[in-house]
Parts: structure tokens; sequence; C-alpha cells
């Protein structure tokens, strides 16, 4: 056997399941592409035991010495960094794992894989390759067995030398490693192996039924089609496909490398930093990547924390991101927003953190947030499961790939330069449309991956089930959705569901899921006939490339048909909002898009009612937030609460706000917006809740159903309580 069949070919049973007749069914059912590496929580934890602050100090201004050591953990800094030119020879002239393992600082070694293959090109060094990166050739770094020995070399070399430290508590393979160049659009092929990409299609397609494809193509192979083809004509499958083979090579080789370095360390974890938005590019679909690392630290960009969160098996994994000081509120909102969305600490960007060998005085009134949650609050998350209200966000990676083809019709043949596509992406906006309504009525979710609604159906636990931007859907997950359905739970979907398959065909009968819904979707629909009229999206990308305001981005040069709700409809000649009994469930079609509210919440607190339009059908499912601030208003607006079971079986609740989040491709989680008022607030439970204590002060509260707080809102209240059993 070929090398690459280790990471290519279909491999071991991943559950008792039997094979199914669908060859795209059985491909995500049994293939190595979805088989997870080790994430035992237990495990995991032993390594990175709790909440952990992590300077990356390439600009650390005051040595390794014991004032130092000192400093680090009377400012919260409990966490330390190496990369790979700190250890070995290097070791001898800085001290650095005497220094860590002195003042008991955990720490992870970066780029432990080395730099230049998981990677390529920092900074300008790019540009010279850009015809390399947007060509149909064959990736400089290829996949292959040199490829994976020259990294293990490496890898023997950095592990052996930071291994004997006890304070270890992960390994980095690389910094926002890419088979492309971050998500920057990329089209070439990322193994040499002439045979993978066949032998890919037959196992995915089945061998009966493996599509012709006699070259590697191009997006500009496909772009001039678009404004041509009707539904029943639209084929994108020669890319997506080129796309989905990338992200399985990419994956498997990061999971065949995560799984060496365990031979080399069995204790630590080891993932990769630096991660990405969602995306078609660079191997970031989350539902393949979560299987195959064991750590990670990712900006918090499309959305991709709560998804990673959602992907995390039990919360197992060590999960963090990146820090940068804007302001001494924005650092302090972002340690309890994210210890309070299950982050396991920072990874933090030491520009500017010193004068010279001074440190600068902001530390001073960060360092306390920063010990609390390191010292007090975050030990208490040890084995904590969050909580959701029994909503589901769906996932669809393909979606994802099919959107970006649709939105990138806007820049011709500039197409090429588009970037941040986290903050154009119509799927990224839509996405965190539906969570902020979400979040603002009180309520919290998950995100359902196609992989595990494939491999499991939808579990019982979920009520509700929204589909977001659901363009691409396979029929192995339209049958699991309509199950889920017809058994008593409310599919959601906001526009086109399902009215492609997974490889960007458009089908030839209409939407795969219009029987649920009780509509039809014409296979002869084209621009003309969805949302402005002279794209497949809701907003020209190219002419809001800059935008800086959401109600910029969605009025300008815009003619969308706003529907009297204030959300632009999708199919220009279907009717909205449409509810359809399905056994004993309800299926909801709203064709609408929920991008609108992004606009909205910026507004304020009114206009972000709107969505109740989207809202009312979760309530109707008996979804209704189980606690709330009574009479919150415009003062509070933006308030969310997260909820999480501990071992021991009380429950702790965080109260923080939810502000709009900025970030790059290099890094950031910063809010826009935040709020800092100390304001009284009232905490309402729907059920009485006993024993209740606040975490940060110690105070306990007693029984009850209302609670009278002070809120600092750049702070968290942290309160945990037993919940009623007999009410």
């Amino acid at each position: 056997m070929r090398w690459s069949l280790l990471f290519l070919a279909s491999g071991g049973l991943l559950t008792c399941l039997p094979a199914a007749e669908d060859p795209y069914e059985n491909y995500i059912r049994t293939s190595e592409d979805f088989r997870a590496v080790k994430q035992d929580a237990a495990w995991a934890r032993k390594a990175w035991p709790g909440w952990i602050y992590m300077p990356w100090t390439y600009q650390w201004g005051i040595g390794y010495d014991d004032a130092s050591g000192k400093w680090s953990r009377d400012h919260g800094y409990n966490g330390a960094f190496i990369d790979h030119d700190h250890i070995g020879t290097a070791q001898s002239k800085t001290g650095r794992l005497d220094w860590i393992n002195q003042h008991g600082l955990r720490f992870y070694v970066d780029h432990v894989a080395g730099k230049g293959v998981l990677h390529l090109w920092d900074g300008d060094k790019v540009k010279p390759h850009l015809n390399e990166v947007h060509g149909t050739g064959l990736r400089p770094a290829p996949l292959n067995a040199d490829t994976f020995a020259k990294l293990q070399t490496v890898m023997r070399r950095n592990i052996a030398a930071s291994s004997t430290s006890p304070m270890r508590a992960a390994y980095a393979l690389d910094d926002e490693p890419s088979w492309g160049h971050f998500v920057h659009p990329t089209m070439w092929q990322v193994t040499d192996d002439a045979s993978a990409y066949p032998r890919w299609l037959a196992t995915v397609y089945g061998t009966d039924h493996v599509p012709k494809r006699d070259r590697w193509i191009s997006y500009e192979d496909l772009r001039p089609k678009l404004a041509e083809w009707n539904v029943a004509e639209f084929d994108a499958s020669p890319l997506m496909d080129q796309w989905t083979f990338n992200d399985a090579q990419w994956c498997n080789f990061i999971g065949r490398l995560v799984e060496h370095a365990n031979t080399l360390d069995p204790a630590t974890p080891c993932g990769l930093v630096g991660g990405q938005a969602p995306s078609a590019f660079g191997g970031y679909d989350y539902a393949r990547l979560m299987r195959k690392v064991q750590f990670i630290e990712s900006y918090n960009l499309g959305s991709s924390q709560a998804i990673i969160r959602s992907f995390n098996p039990q919360g197992a994994l060590p999960a963090v991101t990146t820090h940068f000081h804007k302001s001494v509120n924005d650092t302090i909102w972002q340690t309890w927003y994210y210890l309070a969305h299950g982050n396991r600490g920072h990874i933090g960007w030491v520009e500017g953190w010193f004068d010279g060998a001074t440190s600068r005085e902001w530390h001073a009134q960060v360092a306390p947030a920063l010990r609390e949650a390191g010292d007090k609050v975050g030990p208490l998350m040890a084995g904590a499961q969050w909580r959701h209200d029994r909503v589901a966000i769906y996932y669809s990676h393909a979606s994802i790939q099919l959107g970006w083809i649709l939105d990138a019709e806007a820049h011709r043949k500039t197409w090429v330069n588009r970037n941040a596509d986290e903050r154009l992406a119509s799927a990224a906006h839509v996405r965190r449309a539906w969570e902020n309504m979400l979040r603002d009525s009180g309520l919290q979710y998950n995100f359902l991956s196609y992989v595990d609604v494939i491999q499991k159906g939808v579990p019982d636990e979920y009520r509700v089930l929204i589909l977001p931007a659901c363009l691409c859907l396979s029929d192995a997950e339209i049958r699991a959705i309509q199950a889920f359905c017809r058994s008593g739970g409310t599919v959601i979907a906001d526009y086109l569901p399902g009215v492609w398959d997974q490889h960007g065909r458009g089908r030839a009968e209409g939407g795969g899921l219009d029987d649920l819904f009780g509509v039809k979707h014409d296979p002869k629909m084209r621009q003309a006939d969805i949302f402005g009229g002279t794209l497949w999206v809701e907003v020209d990308q190219d002419a809001n490339y800059s935008w800086k305001t959401y109600r910029e981005f969605l009025t300008n040069k815009n003619t969308c048909i706003l529907d009297d709700s204030g959300f632009h409809k999708a199919v220009r000649t279907q009717p909205t909002n449409q509810v359809k009994a399905q056994g004993k469930g309800r299926a909801v079609l709203m064709n609408l898009s929920p991008q609108w509210y992004n606009a909205y919440r910026e507004a304020g607190f009114e206009a972000a009612m709107k969505r109740e339009v989207f809202m009312r059908h979760v309530a109707d499912a008996g979804i209704t937030p189980w606690v709330r601030l009574a009479n919150a208003g415009e003062r509070e607006h933006g308030y969310e609460i997260t909820y999480w079971k501990l071992p021991s079986g009380r429950t702790l609740l965080y109260l923080c706000l939810n502000p709009e989040i900025r970030g790059t491709s290099l890094g950031g989680g910063n809010s826009v917006g935040l709020k800092s008022s100390t304001l009284p607030v009232n905490l309402r439970f729907n059920k009485p809740v006993q024993h209740v204590r606040n975490e940060r002060s110690g105070q306990e509260l007693g029984n009850g159903k209302e609670f009278i707080l002070e809120w600092k809102q750049h702070e968290a209240v942290v309160l945990s309580f037993a919940e009623d059993s007999s009410s």
C-alpha cells in the first residue's frame, strides 16, 4: 500500500453501523477522513489543568530571572511560551525552560513541526508567489511521505528538548497553518500523488458513479457561468470537490502529525495555533479539523470559537484564543467573556507591553481579573459541560464553499484579491445573526455538524434545528433532518435549503427539503429570481468591500426586496414565513435572510426586537429562556447568560456582555462598542434555585427565583447553584 493511502483511502469503521447504500453516507460513516485522534478529557486536563494565560514573548523586555517570574505570577500571567528556536542549542543562551520550571508556568511549544511547510511565506514573502496560489498547480510543499518524514525529524528534536519539563501543556505544530495561505483564495492541489484524487472521488461517489475530472480547475473556470446557469444547470462540483479533497488531505495529514507527537510524548496534547474562520480554503472545515487535533488556538472569526466549543468532545480539549491588548476594559472583558464560553486561557501578543525593561501601568489594572480567572474561577470549570437550550445551529461546510463561489462573483476577475472573508461572507453574517438572535433572546445553542448528523442523526437532546444559509445538503443529511422533524422536532430554515447537493450541483427536481417545507423551488430559478436580482447573494461584496457599519453593508447599491418584517426576501416570487406540520413536528421556511439583524442589533434595543419574526418559531417549539434579566432595556442590551453543568451537579452561570467582536487573520477577538457601566440587575429564574453562591465574592445568596446583583458590564457575574428538583 502506498503511504498516501493511509490518509486518503476509506479506512477502519468509526461506528458499528452497517455500511450505507448511499456512497457518500458510507464515506462519512467509515472513512479515515473522520477518524478522531485521541481526545480523552481526563488526559487533556492533566496536561492543561485550568485557565492559563501564556504570553507570546517575542517582545518580552524584562528578561527571564526571578524578578520577571514574580512579575508574571503577580500579574496573572501563569503560563509561558517556547518557540522552536528557544530550545535545543538556544536553550543554553536563554535559560527559558529553567525559568519556566522555577516559576511553575505552564507552557506550550510553538512551531514544533518547524516553519515554512505547514505555513508558507510570512508577510510580504507571499507576494512573489500569488500566481502559484491562484494557479492550478501543486502546493510547493506537497503533502507526501517525504514531507511527513521531514517534519517527523523536526518534531523529534523539538519535543525531545522540551518534554523534560513537567510544566509542558501542549505542542503546536505551526502557527496559522494552511493548505494555501491563511484562507486566501487558493486553487492548487495539495498532494503530488496523481492517483489520490481519483481514488478519493471513487470513495465519495461510489466506483460506478465517479465523475470525469480531466484537469484541475480554478474559480475562473466557473465564474463566468454563474450569471448563465439556472439551478438545474448549476454545477460547482468540479471546484468544490477539489477543495473538499484538499481539506481531507490536509486534516488527515495534521492528524497523523498529532499522533506522531503522541508517540514522542504520550502525556501532552498536540494541535495548532492561529486557526482561521471556517472557510472554503486552508483546511478550516472544523467538522474535520476538530477530529484531528487535541489542542487549538483559533482567532474569533466567523463564529470559530462557538463552533470549536460545540465540536470539542465533552469539552475535553484545551481551546484558547489570542489576546491583543487594546484597553484595560477590553482586556478585562475578554478574560471573562472567553472564560464564560469555555476557553481555557489566552495566548497574549506581547507588543507594547513594556517601555524598555519597565512594564506599562495597565498590567496592574488588569491583573486582578487575570488572577481571579486563573486562581479562583478557572479551576471551577474543570470537567464542566456546556448547557444549551435544546437548540442546534447546523454546520454545513459545503454551504460555506458554495457561499464563497456565489459571493465572489461580484468581484469579477479581481476575486484573486479577496481577503478578510470572515467580514464579507454571507455564510458568516447569517451565522452571526442567528447566534445573536438566540443569545439576545436568552437562549444558548450548539452547532451541529454534517458529519455528526450523518453518523448519528440529530440527537434527541435538541428540539429545534436551525438551517442557516444551508444551500447544500446531501441526501443523507436530508433524510436525517426529515426524521428529526417528523419525530417531533422543529426545523427552521432561512432561505434556499438544500437547493444544491453537497457537491454544489443544483437539484433538477427542486430543493431537497421542499417536501418537508411544503414548497417548490423552481429548478429554472436564476440570479434574477433571487434577492436583488443581479447576484445569487444578498450583498454586492465588491461594492461593500470596505464597509464600516452593517447598515451600510446591507444598503449600499442593494436592490433586494425588503419584506414588511424588515428582512430581505430570498426567492422573490415566493411567500415568506411558511409553516407546515410534519408528523409530530413542524417545518418553517422563512424565505428571509436574517442578515439585517446584525444592523438592527447595532442600532439598539428597540430595533433588535425585530428578531421576533424569526424567534417566535423557536418559542412555538416550546423553547423559552429559563433565566433572564428582568425588565432589561437599552442599558442591558447585548447581555448574555451562559451556563455549565459541573461534575458536582451544581450549575455555574455567567452573566456577561456580548458586544460585536473584531479580529483579523492575524488574530484578535476585541470588543466593539463595549459598555462599562455598573448596573443593578435582577436575575430572574423560571423556577427556584437553591444554595446560590456568588463565586467571585464568596457570598451565599440563599434560595429563590430572583436575585438582585451588581453587574460591571465589562466583567461577569459568576454564580453557582443547585436546581430545585421538586419545583
